[in-house]
Parts: structure tokens; C-alpha cells; sequence
């Protein structure tokens, strides 16, 4: 190879073919590093070894400090900003379903590792009560940096709705005042309670920035409204609590939270929360509704400032910014 030139050196010293040699790299030409993708790194890695990662397509070495692959291009760490939003809560079923609760919203700012794989969690909604309470949704995560609570179930008749990222909705009840269920503190609100009386209005779900509404003689609660973000180059709404369901006694059905809450129903199953919104369900009531609406999946998202750093989810660009989208679980390569 032109320009490269082994030659001893004092101690700095390197085995090759069995010999010790220093190694003396001059002139104008190059010297070819290995290529392989992320996958294909050393099982076993060492301090200093450098390599070309064709999958971030920037060369890289590894630091034994921080156990992890650095790229010579980039600094050990950069910011970015995420959204992580856990599955909605399913709703309770007839009579007078109580709305399902929004999945847990988190938005804020990180410094992540370069070389660093950050496994993605996307919560899956909880389906709808059969005649009783709504299954929670699933937690969303950005593993070892942020964990969304999923939202809790609606609750049915008799039946106290579920505590998550927002609350659950109180199903209606001819015997029984119940509280909406309680939201967990940064990432959501209450559901709504019950009116106390003859079947009547059930509660709407919570959702991210507001409580979910209180059922009346007339009405059944709305969903609490989700929170507008704009992480990923537009305003989109997420994370809107679900509606409660109308009763066997002239009760009309809410209506879902703003950021894809499920509406409520008579006489037919419960509004399903939007899909990849973090959406509470609807609840289900009258004659002829028995299932509560199932909660809409949850998303996640990281955005940072500049050309693309890292892989995974679906990647788009938006004012500068590059924005990676899992509306599925898997796996984000800082």
C-alpha cells in the first residue's frame, strides 16, 4: 500500500502476523478501515478499536469508559426532545360505560449516547369492558429514559374505573356515587365521576391536560381534552380522554376528548380510541350496546436539531429538525 509504512518505534508497539511491530502511517493515500453494520460489531469490543459503521454510515470506535461506540464524527452525546404517549384505556361497558382514560403523555429533552441502542415501546390499547370495566392500555417507553403510563379502564356499572396515565371514567349506577379514577402526576388527569342516580350519566375519561367530565341526569360526561404537540413538524393532538356511554334511561352519550378519544354510544359498542394517539375508549349503554370501546394505540418520537445521527422508526424532516416516528415497538440506534 502506498505511503504505509511499519517501522519500530520505541515501545509503541503492535503485534502483526505474530511479530511486534509500530505501525507508522504516512503520505497521501489511505488506509481502508473495516466495514460492517451495527449488528456486525465485534461481540467481544476492546478500548480503541475503530471501525466504518455502514448502517450510520460514520466511522466509529469504541470507548471502554463508557462502554459503548463512539462515532469520530460526532460528540459522545446530543439533545434531543421526545414525545412518548402509552396506550388508552379501554371503556366499560352497558349500562352507561364509563369513558376509558388516555394513555400517559411525557415531552421533554435528553442528551443520548452516540453508538447507543435505546429499546422503543409502543403501548397497545386496552380493549373494552363486556358489561363491566375497560382493560388498561400499555405502558410506552423509551427504555432507561421515560416510561408513559397506560390509561386506566372505563368503569361499568357498579364497577370503579382504573387509575393509569389518565383515569378512567365512573360507569353510571343506579345505587352508587363513584369518583372518576386518578391520573398519574406529569402525564395525565382524572376521569369523571358518575351522577348518582337511576342508571344516568357516566363519566368521561381523563385525558392529558384536562379531567374528564361529569356525568349529569341528561348527559354522559365527555372526555378530558389530550395536549397539542409539535414534534413532529405539525400540531397534532394527543392523548384525549373517552366519552362515557348513554343509559337504558334517556341518557345521551359524551362525546371523546380532544387527541383521540373514543365517543360514547347507545344501543351499539363504544367508540375505539384513535390508533397511534394514546386515546381513551368510548363507553357503551342502552339497550343493544354491551362492549366499551377499546383504547387507541400509543407513539413515540424523537426529534433533534441537524442531518440525521441515528436509525430507527420512520424518519422524516421538518425545519431543520430530523424526526424519528415508532408507531410499533423497536429499537432507536443513537
Amino acid at each position: 500500500m502506498s505511503g504505509l509504512r511499519p517501522r519500530l518505534r520505541g515501545k509503541n508497539w503492535l503485534r502483526l502476523k505474530g511479530k511486534i511491530m509500530a505501525l507508522d502511517v504516512q503520505g497521501t493515500d489511505y488506509l481502508k478501515l473495516p466495514v460492517g453494520t451495527t449488528g456486525q460489531r465485534p461481540s467481544v469490543p476492546a478500548s480503541g478499536m475503530i471501525r466504518q459503521n455502514s448502517t450510520t454510515n460514520n466511522p466509529e470506535w469504541y470507548d471502554a469508559t463508557t462502554s459503548s461506540w463512539l462515532q469520530f464524527s460526532q460528540p459522545a452525546g446530543y439533545s434531543v426532545s421526545y414525545l412518548v404517549v402509552a396506550g388508552g384505556g379501554g371503556a366499560g361497558g352497558q349500562p352507561g360505560g364509563g369513558g376509558g382514560g388516555a394513555g400517559g403523555l411525557l415531552a421533554s429533552s435528553i442528551s443520548l449516547s452516540s453508538g447507543t441502542a435505546y429499546t422503543i415501546t409502543v403501548g397497545a390499547g386496552g380493549a373494552g369492558g363486556t358489561s363491566g370495566v375497560g382493560t388498561s392500555g400499555a405502558n410506552s417507553a423509551i427504555s432507561g429514559l421515560a416510561t408513559a403510563t397506560g390509561g386506566g379502564g372505563g368503569g361499568g356499572a357498579g364497577l370503579a374505573p382504573v387509575v393509569g396515565g389518565s383515569g378512567g371514567g365512573a360507569g353510571g349506577s343506579s345505587s352508587a356515587l363513584y369518583p372518576g379514577a386518578a391520573g398519574t402526576v406529569g402525564q395525565g388527569n382524572a376521569g369523571g365521576t358518575n351522577y348518582n342516580g337511576n342508571m344516568y350519566g357516566a363519566g368521561g375519561g381523563g385525558g392529558a391536560s384536562a379531567v374528564g367530565n361529569i356525568g349529569t341526569t341528561s348527559v354522559s360526561g365527555n372526555g378530558g381534552a389530550g395536549s397539542a404537540s409539535s414534534i413532529s413538524g405539525s400540531s397534532v393532538t394527543y392523548a384525549g380522554g373517552g366519552a362515557g356511554g348513554g343509559s337504558y334511561h334517556g341518557t345521551t352519550n359524551g362525546t371523546g376528548g380532544a387527541g383521540g378519544g373514543g365517543n360514547g354510544v347507545t344501543g351499539a359498542t363504544g367508540g375505539a380510541g384513535s390508533a397511534n394517539t394514546g386515546g381513551g375508549g368510548g363507553g357503551a349503554g342502552g339497550t343493544g350496546g354491551t362492549t366499551g370501546g377499546a383504547g387507541g394505540s400509543g407513539i413515540v418520537i424523537i426529534s433533534y436539531l441537524g442531518s440525521q445521527r441515528g436509525t430507527g422508526g420512520t424518519v422524516t424532516t421538518s425545519g431543520g429538525y430530523t424526526i424519528h416516528t415508532f408507531t410499533s415497538s423497536g429499537t432507536y440506534n443513537a
